[in-house]
């Protein structure tokens, strides 16, 4: 398969051997590499440093509202009675900083970091996908598309939906939304649905706009913690003691980010009783659907049984395609709701990118974009297995990940909690991974790494938090 830039691409070839242990040395089960995954190329004039900036600067590093080390904070404007700051909205006011912007300042500041915390694929866009919106806007198609997208990609989501998942016939014309990402997605569906105070039911670790999400469309978010020992699975019993008369949503998203973890049928199923007990409306993000590993089969929630009447759905290109920039999500569910985020969307977006909805269309529809899915998912899931056995062998407890990309070790024997253990490995070992409890409850005592990284820096990544470890006597 052939891949931007990369000319032709195999999945890695792993060949196991033995590293003799030594002082300074990693004496884990080493995994040499004769074939590894095509890393990213940087942006022209950018060095391997300038990628943690692209991660400090990501959806995924959200930076406060205000600078933690700026004079403009302590000097009035001149001429005003009221400070700006205090004029500004209570929503916003109430958006918590992101406590992980002042680590990745730090790591913007060394050489030979090892970044582990980028949330996206090392993969360039498969190239007929690639070539299918560069073409499209070479062509003169530059102009907005309908409010909705181009009907025949949302015809496209449609199809796949049903045809990969079983999922209801969804009628494109008033049932399916092309967004700018499925952040926008998310955004939208919080503002179409919530009024101030009411509750939304957030399982914990989660990516980190669900809560502001909520918040900016003046809900309240209800943390629901879940852990390591459960496998991050949320249950019906939590789901239960967490519903109050004012609860309107359940926010579920499976594949986890940060967790890697996945839910089953029969989880689900227990999940979709209790919302249909509760007659909850169900946000289902489902950005991860195809980056599954082993024997696990991804269920779509809609498609549960009496679900689709009370589920949006939310999906993507970013993840399964390798479009990170291309900035194409979409939502699909029923279309008294979709005609609502449809009508916020209109007036705050327009439409989502022309060309990459032409790119998303060839995604959709050309085979040979299957096949690239495919191999990429391959590829991650031997980087999954070496990687998280790597870990657990080190010394981290970590649990079998199943989706997504990201492992969710566990720091506690190290003696310090995770913000410590992060910023110690980065200064002394030069390895940035990002603090769990920035993901939210359930998050404490853990990391996430993400390991669409080249196999050789996954194995050096070991290495040197092997060496770490073993510095503060695990």
């Amino acid at each position: 398969m052939h891949f931007a830039g990369n000319g032709s691409v195999k999945s890695p070839t792993v060949v196991e051997s033995a590293a003799k242990a030594s002082p300074g040395n990693c004496s884990f089960r080493t995994l040499k590499v004769a074939t590894v995954a095509p890393k990213r190329p940087a942006p022209a004039g950018h060095d391997e440093m300038d990628m943690n900036t692209i991660l400090m600067n990501s959806p995924e590093a959200p930076t406060a509202l205000r600078s933690s080390s700026s004079d403009e904070e302590t000097t009035p404007s001149v001429g005003l009675r009221r400070s700006l700051e205090s004029r500004l909205s209570s929503r916003v006011q109430r958006v918590p900083p992101s406590p992980i912007r002042r680590f990745f300042d730090l790591a913007t500041t060394m050489d030979d970091v090892i970044s582990l915390g980028i949330g996206e694929p090392d993969y360039v866009t498969p190239k007929p996908v690639l070539n299918a919106g560069s073409d499209s806007l070479l062509q003169g198609n530059t102009s907005y598309t309908s409010n909705a997208g181009a009907l025949e990609l949302r015809e496209a989501v449609a199809a796949m939906l049903t045809r990969l998942y079983g999922a209801p016939t969804y009628d494109a014309s008033t049932e399916v939304l092309i967004t700018v990402g499925v952040s926008e997605a998310m955004y939208l569906a919080m503002q179409a649905l919530l009024d101030p105070g009411d509750e939304v039911l957030v399982p914990q670790p989660c990516f980190v706009s669900y809560t502001a999400d909520v918040i900016l469309a003046g809900g309240t978010v209800v943390d629901i913690p879940t852990y390591a020992d459960n496998s991050f699975v949320l249950t019906p019993g939590q789901l239960e003691e967490a519903i109050t008369p004012r609860t309107k949503v359940l926010l579920i998203g499976y594949p986890c980010n940060p967790t890697g973890a996945v839910m089953n049928r029969e989880e689900l199923t227990a999940i979709a009783q209790v919302a249909e007990k509760h007659d909850l409306v169900v946000i289902s993000d489902e950005i991860y659907d195809r980056l599954v590993y082993d024997d696990h089969e991804h269920v779509m929630f809609a498609a549960l049984p009496g679900m689709a009447k009370r589920t949006i759905h939310l999906g993507g290109m970013s993840k399964d395609y390798a479009m990170t920039g291309w900035r194409i999500g979409y939502a699909a569910g029923p279309a008294e709701l979709l005609g609502a985020m449809r009508r916020i969307h209109q007036y705050l977006i327009m439409s989502a990118p022309s060309g990459g909805q032409a790119a998303a269309i060839r995604a959709l529809t050309d085979p040979s974009a299957e096949l690239a899915v495919q191999e990429m998912v391959a590829s991650y899931g031997e980087r999954r297995r070496f990687f998280v056995d790597g870990l657990n062998e080190i010394g981290l407890d970590c649990f079998e990940p199943k989706g997504a990309f990201y492992a969710f070790p566990s720091v506690r024997r190290t003696g310090m909690d995770e913000y410590e253990f992060a910023d110690k490995l980065l200064r002394e070992e030069r390895v940035a991974v990002i603090p769990g409890s920035g993901f939210g409850a359930g998050g404490e005592g853990h990391v996430r790494c993400a390991y669409p990284v080249e196999m050789s820096k996954l194995e050096t990544a070991l290495e040197r938090m092997y060496r770490f470890l073993r510095r503060h006597g695990v």
